[in-house]
């Protein structure tokens, strides 16, 4: 229903009169959008942050719920509610955003939610040693408010660093790769959990958001002082 409803709202915009330009192929805008970002010094690691997020992010997807069950002991509602504090987490680091933001270096604010996902992968390890579902909540809550800093932070800079007439191409570059990375991690999370176990699942995902947050800590987007002038 929400869906039709946004297809109904999108139908009603009036798209204003364009330049008639010769069309080109769509592999060519796609190229000049991967040239630009694989050659930009902020675009670049915030690209390759996205992508080692998203692979350990469905690593972990993949193992926790059987961990739950089998580890934690939970039932299905409390799987549901342990992985509903991640939803929670968003809409509470969301509300917090403009204070987070607006009390450190904006290079600093957007290292945040990176930093944020290592401290929430180690709380859900922390779960091996002691398996309590409440931990389990607050590793997701962590994972909910920290990360969306990170969508907010991150998405104003590359809108901002990107010239207008490139913004759609760029865009569909970081919308293919990271979607690209999700079933990566997923099966890369059903291989180690069917070899291994979910524990080593929740282990190479730790190590996979240890790895993003070195990406944009050693990068220069941590000298950032403030957000750049628009390009």
């Amino acid at each position: 229903m929400l869906s039709v409803t946004a297809v109904g709202l999108l139908w009603r915009i009036a798209e204003p009169a364009r330049e008639r330009t010769a069309p080109r192929h769509p592999l060519l805008e796609l190229q000049d959008g991967a040239r630009l970002v694989w050659q930009h010094e902020l675009l670049r690691p915030i690209l390759l942050t996205a992508v080692a997020w998203n692979i350990s992010w469905f690593v972990l997807q993949a193992a926790y719920v059987p961990y739950a069950v089998r580890a934690l002991g939970l039932s299905a509602s409390g799987v549901g509610i342990t992985l509903a504090c991640y939803g929670v987490g968003m809409v509470f680091g969301a509300l917090l955003a403009p204070r987070i933001v607006g009390a450190m270096a904006f290079g600093r604010a957007i290292q945040f939610g990176p930093a944020m996902s290592v401290l929430a992968s180690l709380t859900i390890v922390a779960t091996l040693v002691l398996p309590a579902a409440a931990l389990a909540g607050f590793g997701f809550f962590l994972f909910g408010a920290g990360p969306i800093i990170w969508t907010i932070t991150s998405t104003t800079l590359r809108q901002t660093v990107t010239p207008s007439a490139m913004l759609g191409r760029v865009s569909a570059i970081f919308l293919a790769v990271n979607t690209g990375a999700r079933p990566l991690g997923a099966a890369l999370g059903g291989i180690v959990g069917a070899a291994w176990g979910e524990p080593a699942c929740l282990v190479l995902a730790f190590a996979g958001f240890v790895v993003q947050a070195l990406v944009i800590t050693c990068s220069a987007v941590r000298l950032l002082q403030r957000l750049p002038a628009a390009a």
